[in-house]
């Protein structure tokens, strides 16, 4: 087992560099950068994700300065025409586009394998201070998502899969269909609309984790006032995934169940509780669990990225989203380091955990 875990921990390191590598590269061929949102900023035809951005030509002086000869100037950069070139260089040297390529490629592997990510492009804060304020909101919707999800859909799967075509099962599978059909981001507006302030009641906060004098509480209230803001977020991320995760229980239950040697266990006497957690449940479980790496990490960003626009929850999700817009390239590959590091721990986790569940399952005979 050490020996398979080392290989997947050094198997870690290429695959990091290729996914790195491939969207580097991807960065190099995408119209626009830093370079010409800071040139629209100054002119004023910048159209960004936000207006929280501010612009690093603030240190070059705040506004372009003319240009001193009256000659045309042919500028790679879209709409840099009639600007300094001095500027422009200036420009290059702050975002690191001085260099060739390659050099910056293996520049941003060298600082990220030591967990430097530098400072944002466009914010007076370091990329790794930014991803520590914005983690826990994100900590917060996918673990609590992951762990409600999972919570419930483990044992409704399992009672689905034990009463299968009775009136339990249709009706459920009626509440399952309809939550797998609406999207989160549909339900939590309707959540909104119903439960805070939209057209009807206004029980539950809007914005934010925590009410304002959240550190002057009590721990009991404290927790309550969490939850109080997490309980619309939650209800909405975790519908759907619920639905999805159900049937997959009980669609696993099923072809279990359906198997020679729970029949054999209940010829031997075996009580129908022994059979179904002593026996079915290890196998059924395998295909669930294989699926979590991907929900917890989905539940990080694609999951939560519409839920924390729509809450006003400012996560990692969010942070991803509007620095992709405003090519601020330092927080885009910063963060998707961290999530590509995140998914690629959790799968090596997921291999353990199917061990711990299915001894019969031997990693050390297999080839990565």
């Amino acid at each position: 087992m050490a020996g398979y875990i080392l290989r997947r921990l050094l198997l870690m390191i290429p695959t990091l560099i290729g996914i790195m590598a491939i969207n580097f590269a991807v960065v190099q061929f995408a119209p626009g950068g830093p370079v010409e949102k800071v040139i629209a900023k100054l002119q004023g035809t910048d159209i960004g994700a936000t207006d929280r951005f501010t612009g690093a030509g603030a240190d070059l002086g705040g506004q372009a300065p003319d240009q001193a000869s009256g000659e045309a100037i042919t500028s790679k950069y879209r709409g840099a025409q009639g600007l300094d070139p001095e500027f422009i260089k200036k420009l290059e040297k702050e975002f690191g586009f001085d260099r060739p390529p390659l050099e910056r490629f293996g520049l941003m592997l060298w600082n990220y394998a030591r967990f430097d990510f530098g400072e944002s492009y466009f914010r007076s804060i370091s990329v790794i201070d930014l991803i520590k304020e914005k983690l826990p909101v994100s900590i917060s919707l996918g673990l609590w998502m992951t762990l409600l999800s999972y919570g419930i859909s483990i044992p409704l799967g399992i009672a689905k899969a034990v009463r299968d075509g009775s009136r339990f099962d249709v009706w459920t599978s009626f509440v399952i269909a309809i939550g797998y059909a609406v999207p989160s981001f549909l339900f939590g507006i309707l959540l909104i609309v119903l439960f805070a302030g939209g057209s009807f009641w206004s029980i539950f906060p809007l914005r934010g984790l925590t009410s304002e004098g959240w550190g002057a509480m009590g721990w009991p209230e404290r927790i309550l006032d969490y939850f109080w803001h997490m309980a619309l977020p939650l209800l909405a991320m975790a519908t759907h995934a619920f639905a999805t995760t159900t049937l997959l229980v009980k669609n696993s239950f099923l072809d279990e169940i359906r198997k020679q040697y729970v029949l054999t266990a209940r010829m031997k006497g075996l009580s129908e509780r022994k059979v179904l957690y002593g026996h079915v449940f290890r196998n059924a479980m395998l295909i669930v669990i294989a699926g979590f790496p991907g929900a917890f990490i989905a539940s990080f960003f694609a999951g939560s990225l519409l839920i924390e626009t729509i809450f006003s929850l400012d996560g990692l999700g969010l942070l991803s989203f509007e620095s992709v817009i405003n090519r601020d390239y330092a927080v885009v590959f910063a963060t998707l380091y961290v999530f590509s590091l995140m998914g690629l721990v959790i799968n090596i986790l997921s291999d353990l955990t199917y061990m711990w569940i299915d001894p019969r399952i031997d990693f050390e005979s297999r080839e990565v």
